[in-house]
Formats: structure tokens, C-alpha cells, sequence
């Protein structure tokens, strides 16, 4: 039976286990049965999401105060891991939404906002969005072209963000939008802006390689008015506050790729040692044992980036270095296990009878949403360099 994590304090490993395998029984009961159709359909489960809120599974990082979980990063990255092994549409949209919009009203909202809006992130009564991405200016952020001007005790909001998740569906969103000239210091304001608010709408719905269950579209502003307190902290701190959301992010989109390497392994393992060829399992053959052997060695050091970055965002260690080389890291051995997975199937990976085609689909978003492995490698860059 699925367990009700909200209702537990971690303290142990016994504990962990315990959250561990209530994340992989929610994924087994109400995701692996009609993943196949969503994905297929591009529906976007709501329902599904609304049960996570019921188990906690949605206000994971939330302190108990608030409503949520009140667990740590290790338990988040093992519930994501385990959600992402089964359908990795369902494990990004539980990432987007704890450590995007949720994570960034936990971190940097006012008491009053936190009181409104947590309680209800954290059981889903709220889906929440998370707006920085722009047509034009992707890592180019800070050359964003959606604006906030000030007028009186409201804000006026104008521009369009894309790559939404949840763009659609979300009832409360996190935007960013430039209250200064381009590309000058301290020039984005953060912003929560309620579904309903006129001027705020829904643009085009992507059509996606991957991760099809999980809905992506683009958001738009259109004389969008707002009161002076839906701004979260100082007038130009946006940048700074989605630079240090994003630290906490990129161990979500580690996760989501440690989670969709780990079941694209499986999957390859349990069909290597039942498919024959030569009156023997294809395990027993060098050349799919060792191809074997390189997707285990990669998810296990995968694995020990991430949970090393989960450790030291527990003990409010900064983890800009390290969460960038979990996200670069297990988001490119994401892809090559699946890819290798793949080939460890032949012919039948290349159907959707068997969910190695699936995890190879989805695989290649991890290296490239919350910012790029080039991107990633510029961090990492720039922190070893100081």
C-alpha cells in the first residue's frame, strides 16, 4: 500500500527505505498503467498530480509549518528517482513543481506568501509554473524581453515565456520579468501571478520528442496587472533568486536522469538474461555483458554526484559547482544508457512494445532543460576557475 509520507519524520535509513518504496508504489499503481496512452496523447494526468499532493509528494521540501512534507534532498532525490524510473514525464513535472515554483516561494516569498500559497502547492490543490525562459533569450536571460513596469500599488506585465511546464494547467506562476534595462545588474523582478489574472494566458502547447505526459507551452502577458504584493523580495533581486533556484533545480534534473538510466538499465538487464540467441541467454556474450557493465559503472557514479549535492544543499552548503556537475553528468549518461539500452534490445528497442524507446525519447530533454551541458560545463567552469 501506498504510505502517506507527509505524515513522517526522517531520521533514519530505515525511514528513507520506507519513502522509498511508497514513491515506487505510487508510480506502479498510478502511473505504469496508462503512461503508454498519455504519452501518446500528450495528456497532461492532473489527476495523477492531485494524488501526489494527497501523499506528500508534492511539497516534499516544504517544512511541516507550511503544510508539506518537511523532508530533505535525499528523500527528494530518491522519490524523483523512482517516479522517473517508471515514467520520467510524471518525474520531471513532481521536479518542476517542488523545486521551481514551490521551491522558489519557499526560499524567497515573504511570510504572507508562503502562508497562502505552500499549503496548497504542497497538496496540489495548486499546480505551480515557473516562468524564465524566453523565445529569444534562453541562457541569454538577462536579455529577457518580458517587462514589469510599475504603476502605483500594481505592476503592468507584458511578453510572452516559453517552455512552460505546466503552463497551461498551473494555477499559480512563478515569472521573472526584466524591471531594468537589458543587460544591466539587478535588472528582473520575481512575480505570483494567480490563473484567472486577465492579461495572463495560455500560447501554443509544444509538440515533443519526449516527455509528452508532462505539458510544456508557452505563457503569455498581455497587459497583465498585478498587485505590488505579488512581488517576491526586492525590485531587481529575480536574477539572483532564479540563479540560486535553479542550484536546487539542477539536482531535481539529476534525479529525473539517475531515474530514467536506472529503468532503461533494468529494462536492458531483465531482457539480456531472458532473450536467447545460440541456445544461451545474450547476457553470456562480451559483447552485451560489457555494454552492461559501462551503463552500471555510469549510474553508480551518477548516482554518488547527486547524492552528494543532495547532502550538501541539506547542510546549506553552497551547491552551485556540484549540482552543475550532477546535472551534466547524469543527464549525458542518461542518454548513452538509454541508448544503449536500446541497442541491448536490437530490433525490438525500436518498438513501443518495450520501454526502452520511451526512456531513450525522454532521455535527451534532461540534458537540456534548466540549462544546458554546455551551460553546465560554464558553470562548473567558472567555479573551478576562481
Amino acid at each position: 500500500a501506498v504510505l502517506k509520507i507527509k505524515t513522517m519524520t526522517v531520521a533514519t535509513a530505515e525511514h528513507l527505505s520506507i519513502i522509498t518504496e511508497s514513491a515506487r508504489d505510487f508510480a506502479e499503481k498510478f502511473i505504469r498503467p496508462d503512461m503508454m496512452e498519455w504519452d501518446e496523447t500528450q495528456h497532461f494526468p492532473l489527476h495523477v498530480f492531485h494524488k501526489a499532493g494527497e501523499l506528500g509528494l508534492m511539497g516534499v521540501l516544504v517544512p511541516h509549518e507550511y503544510g508539506g512534507a518537511g523532508l530533505g534532498y535525499i528523500e527528494y532525490v530518491n522519490i524523483i528517482v523512482e517516479i522517473s524510473s517508471v515514467c520520467s514525464s510524471i518525474g520531471l513535472s513532481v521536479a518542476a513543481h517542488n523545486s521551481l515554483c514551490t521551491g522558489h516561494i519557499l526560499q524567497f516569498g515573504s511570510e504572507e506568501q508562503k502562508h497562502k500559497y505552500l499549503p496548497k502547492l504542497a497538496s496540489a490543490t495548486l499546480i505551480g509554473a515557473w516562468g524564465l525562459t524566453e523565445p529569444n533569450t534562453g541562457s541569454d536571460a538577462g536579455n529577457m524581453q518580458t517587462t514589469a513596469v510599475r504603476d502605483g500599488d500594481e505592476w503592468v506585465l507584458n511578453g510572452t515565456k516559453c517552455w512552460i511546464t505546466h503552463g497551461k494547467s498551473s494555477d499559480v506562476m512563478v515569472v521573472i520579468a526584466r524591471t531594468g534595462e537589458p543587460r544591466t545588474s539587478s535588472n528582473c523582478t520575481a512575480f505570483i501571478v494567480e490563473r484567472g489574472t486577465p492579461g495572463f494566458s495560455a500560447g501554443k502547447k509544444e509538440n515533443k520528442l519526449g516527455m509528452r505526459a508532462s505539458e510544456t507551452t508557452e505563457v503569455i502577458f498581455d497587459n497583465c496587472r498585478i498587485s505590488d504584493a505579488q512581488r517576491m523580495g526586492e525590485v531587481g533581486d529575480g536574477f539572483k533568486q532564479a540563479m540560486k533556484v535553479l542550484d536546487g533545480g539542477r539536482i531535481s534534473i539529476a534525479a529525473l536522469s539517475l531515474g530514467i538510466a536506472k529503468g532503461a538499465y533494468k529494462a536492458a538487464i531483465k531482457y539480456a538474461k531472458e532473450r536467447q540467441q545460440f541456445d544461451q541467454p545474450i547476457a553470456n556474450f562480451q559483447g552485451i555483458s560489457f555494454k552492461l557493465a559501462d551503463m552500471a559503472t555510469r549510474i553508480e557514479a551518477a548516482e554518488l554526484l547527486t547524492i552528494k549535492a543532495a547532502d550538501m544543499k541539506n547542510k546549506g552548503q553552497k551547491v552551485t559547482e556540484i549540482s552543475a556537475m550532477a546535472k551534466y553528468y547524469a543527464s549525458e549518461i542518461c542518454v548513452s544508457v538509454s541508448n544503449d539500452a536500446v541497442q541491448v534490445f536490437g530490433g525490438y528497442g525500436y518498438t513501443k512494445d518495450f520501454p526502452v524507446e520511451k526512456f531513450y525519447r525522454d532521455s535527451k530533454l534532461c540534458t537540456i532543460g534548466e540549462g544546458t551541458s554546455e551551460i553546465q560545463k560554464l558553470v562548473i567552469a567558472r567555479e573551478i576557475l576562481k
